[in-house]
């Protein structure tokens, strides 16, 4: 096919559609829409399912659907989450006023409240930031500086799944198993340090780019001077050359996710040697981190270039890059002035929302990141049935025996491969609804009267949490996600998958709805989830977690030549004539998109109801309503730069690699989408 084909736009012309989503899809197999073959209408132009089956799908709900003006794209996923949310607000609301409510959920409800009272953080102005600006102020040497960024470390990356490798600190830490001795966990350093969300802002001299880096220099300045600090616009452009130098260093969104380049074992001694510039026997002991004796740099040369500017740039702007930072960070809970100031270029500049969200929003966002598994349990209790979850885990098994069963049936792969492969299927750990064991919240300390107090205290609760793990075994049952979470997690280092009960619900999961709508649905998640194993970076993990090579050569070379194709498929889109998508940075996410949806597709046939065509046609008709979303082009532009998911109506093509998509709607050859069957991309 050429190589710059770009979809009909018939709908697209509406609005930009497409949106940055973590770990999994949006779906919406629970709304109603045509299920037959026949072309829709759209505004008087006719789409047929064989030229854009996501026109044809959803081309009615995108012509009537408005992006909410507080967000920078829109689906049924972020409708889901404000539903969930309204919920939980509630529960919390009422938490605070019942006294025989658990000391945990009245714990939850301060910390709300605390966030929720606006006047006391006016009241409050910089007071309660003012114990960190005066320990950045007291830097007095290399040694204070290394001491005082390993006390800013804080535990709040996931390499393996995060789209945004980035941190307010200059790294970040991850602690899980060994990359390849799944017996210990050890510490991940990350690069970080920089604002904004990807080197390519920094480097990339397109127009838009030069556009946003000046914003972005204005802001720290803008910021500075609102915090009384002297010629602001000169410290401002020292910040932003500092980052810049960060930036240079960093890997790329392709290279982070290249595994075998982030497996780097270092000790203590590797560290001065291989990265000088940091004091990092200072830098350790303010980490808490000085006992210990294996690390993965996980990204070795940002960790170099990091250490190189701690050397090189005057301690003057060290300081004050860690106090804009430190401004920044906490914005949310300073003064009106600061957040205003935050969101018009995060919000309204990087993602083209028009409206920053109303404060509860705002507080139960910041409740779920101090408290995320105080606030689930008070969800489940509420709203997840017993028999939901069984019924998923049943589900949950018919899909890994559809998924073992095309692995018998690959005619390429070796049996030794093939009996791994089988054993990694079976031997996955499934947490549905909500984690084996909540998280005690009983040492953090909540001030219904201090917002900003209770956000650094339970930052600070997290990493002591995690460093904890340090004197732990691994344990595969760890959960990675919150219960109230729209949304769902592959582990490949824990061989497990999350289905956290907020997903669990219509219009993914609706136990009144046909099985084409579920699997269609929640089984295209749960085969997507599963398929994860075996995208590019999970194939490389065995059933235990560990990177280890278990194929044998013929496989790994077809794997990847198969797996060749999907990127370049992938490349040919283009949301924008400037812009095409990076078919290698989102490959994982194509990968799992289309063993998921097929082995989904295979469960489902195994069904009583499952065998005819129109259960077909629902089937693929709710996976296509499941990618249904909008975006400002902002939002739009940010994603495909940076998210390793592909936009929402690109997703929607993995159905052009089915051969039953093309029975179900009679698609032929000459329609825009159509694939003759050996371009079709099968690999799983």
């Amino acid at each position: 096919m050429n190589t710059s084909w770009t979809p009909i736009k018939t709908a697209v012309a509406l609005a930009l559609c497409g949106a940055a989503f973590a770990f999994a899809p949006a779906h919406a197999a629970g709304q109603a829409a045509s299920t037959s073959k026949e072309p829709a209408m759209l505004l008087g132009a006719i789409v047929l399912p064989g030229d854009d089956f996501y026109a044809y799908a959803n081309g009615e709900w995108m012509a009537r659907t408005e992006i909410p003006a507080d967000r920078g794209s829109w689906g049924a996923m972020g409708a889901l989450a404000e539903e969930t949310n309204a919920r939980i607000v509630k529960l919390i609301e009422e938490a605070g006023s019942d006294k025989s409510a658990s000391a945990e959920a009245r714990k939850v409800a301060d910390f709300y409240k605390a966030y929720m009272n606006e006047a006391a953080i006016e009241s409050a102005g910089l007071a309660p930031l003012k114990p960190r600006l005066a320990k950045i102020e007291a830097i007095k040497d290399r040694a204070g500086l290394s001491r005082v960024l390993g006390e800013f470390l804080r535990a709040d990356v996931d390499p393996l799944n995060a789209t945004n490798f980035n941190t307010p600190n200059l790294f970040g830490v991850w602690i899980n198993q060994g990359l390849t001795d799944p017996s210990r966990n050890v510490p991940y350093i990350l690069q970080g340090g920089i604002g904004m969300p990807d080197r390519a802002y920094y480097l990339d001299n397109s127009p838009k780019m030069a556009e946003l880096r000046t914003k972005y220099q204005a802001y720290i300045a803008a910021v500075l001077k609102q915090a009384g600090y002297s010629d602001p616009e000169a410290r401002a452009a020292k910040i932003f050359a500092l980052e810049s130098e960060l930036a240079q260093s960093h890997a790329s969104r392709e290279e982070s996710a290249d595994i075998q380049k982030a497996n780097n074992p270092w000790t203590m001694k590797d560290f001065p040697a291989k990265a000088p510039g940091m004091d990092w026997n200072a830098f350790m002991q303010g980490a808490r981190l000085a006992k210990q004796d294996r690390f993965i740099a996980y990204h070795p040369g940002a960790i170099a270039g990091a250490a190189r500017q701690v050397a090189a740039t005057d301690l003057a702007t060290w300081k004050d890059y860690l106090a804009f930072h430190s401004l920044n960070q906490f914005a949310s809970t300073l003064p009106k002035a600061y957040n205003d100031l935050r969101f018009d270029f995060f919000g309204k500049t990087l993602t083209g929302s028009p409206q920053q969200s109303v404060r509860w929003k705002r507080a139960l966002a910041a409740t779920n990141g101090a408290m995320e598994e105080a606030v689930g349990k008070m969800y489940v209790a509420k709203y997840f049935p017993a028999q939901d979850k069984q019924r998923i885990l049943k589900m949950v098994a018919d899909i890994k025996t559809a998924f073992e069963r095309r692995i018998d049936k690959l005619d390429w792969m070796a049996p030794s491969t093939r009996a791994q492969a089988k054993e990694k299927v079976r031997t996955m750990y499934v947490g549905v609804g909500y984690p084996d064991e909540w998280k005690s919240y009983g040492a953090l300390q909540v001030s219904p009267n201090d917002a900003l107090g209770n956000v650094m205290r339970a930052q600070e609760f997290h990493t002591t949490q995690q460093l904890a793990k340090l004197k732990q075994k691994p344990r595969k049952t760890d959960w990675a996600m919150p219960p109230q979470l729209v949304n769902a997690v592959n582990l490949p280092l824990q061989n497990a998958l999350n289905f956290p009960a907020a997903i669990l619900q219509a219009p993914f999961y609706d136990p009144k709805a046909s099985d084409a709508q579920n699997y269609g649905a929640i089984g295209s998640v749960i085969g997507h989830e599963i398929s994860h194993s075996f995208d590019d970076m999970g194939a490389q993990f065995d059933a235990q977690g560990r990177l280890r090579d278990w194929w044998t050569k013929e496989d790994l070379a077809h794997f990847k030549k198969a797996s060749q194709k999907l990127v370049e498929q992938y490349n040919a889109y283009k949301p924008f004539d400037d812009l095409a998508i990076n078919g290698q940075l989102t490959l994982s996410e194509n990968l799992s998109d289309l063993a998921g949806l097929a082995a989904a597709y295979d469960a489902l046939k195994a069904t009583p109801s499952g065998k005819t065509i129109e259960a077909d046609r629902a089937f693929f008709t709710g996976y296509a309503h499941a990618w249904r979303t909008k975006a400002r082009e902002a939002s739009l532009r940010r994603a495909v730069l940076t998210d390793g998911h592909a936009p929402g109506q690109w997703r929607t093509y993995t159905v052009r690699n089915l051969d039953a998509w093309y029975k179900a709607f009679d698609v032929k050859p000459g329609q825009q989408l159509y694939l003759a069957p050996e371009q079709r991309v099968r690999v799983w």
